[in-house]
């Protein structure tokens, strides 16, 4: 893995919306790990955020756009990076069709429903809040679900959850939410989602 870093204002997404609670929480762990500055560096280098190299010398995160949120908010100018691809030559079309390929583009809105590439906002900061990925994300940290390589994984947990709880419900006790759904994440109508757990 070579990493190299590059402007956090360069970074551009590949999806609409992240979670904006998980982005504050990755702001509070930046802002925790800055009294320690050689914890802060380990945890930067150690967490590069996976991009694809694309026209204009533009770089797209496929992996981590929640850090890289965090890290834009938190005034941070560079961010080290892991470039997975250069699409760099290819004409805007093509780019777009090649990251539809390989699955690194997920143009889903806040509310779960499935939109446009040209929808996909061109800045980190322009990105829809979805409380439902939030959820996800707080789930998968307190051991509902484990991590894994499936892309946009934490989203397909994310539209499980959607119908069974109500998002004015998430907003009233985001935190009791947090334990509840994890009790649904172990639910048998859940084993066929990524990183479902197996009870042994």
């Amino acid at each position: 893995m070579v990493v190299q870093s590059i402007t956090v204002k360069a970074l551009r997404p590949t999806q609409i919306a992240v979670g904006k609670l998980m982005v504050k929480a990755k702001r509070a762990g930046l802002i925790e790990r800055e009294r320690k500055p050689q914890e802060l560096v380990d945890f930067i280098l150690t967490n590069p955020i996976r991009v694809v190299s694309g026209p204009l010398e533009r770089h797209y995160i496929v992996d981590h756009h929640h850090l890289g949120l965090a890290l834009l908010k938190e005034g941070f100018k560079t961010a080290p990076v892991e470039i997975l691809a250069d699409f760099s030559k290819l004409s805007m079309p093509e780019f777009w069709k090649e990251m539809e390929g390989r699955q690194w583009v997920h143009a889903v809105d806040s509310k779960g429903k499935m939109r446009k590439i040209s929808d996909i906002p061109s800045k980190l900061t322009d990105m829809e809040d979805d409380i439902y990925r939030s959820l996800a994300g707080f789930v998968r940290q307190e051991g509902g679900f484990t991590k894994t390589q499936a892309p946009y994984a934490e989203f397909v947990w994310a539209d499980y959850f959607r119908p069974l709880i109500s998002a004015k419900l998430l907003k009233v006790d985001f935190d009791g939410w947090v334990r509840k759904a994890k009790k649904l994440a172990a639910a048998p109508e859940a084993a066929h989602l990524p990183g479902y757990i197996t009870k042994s």
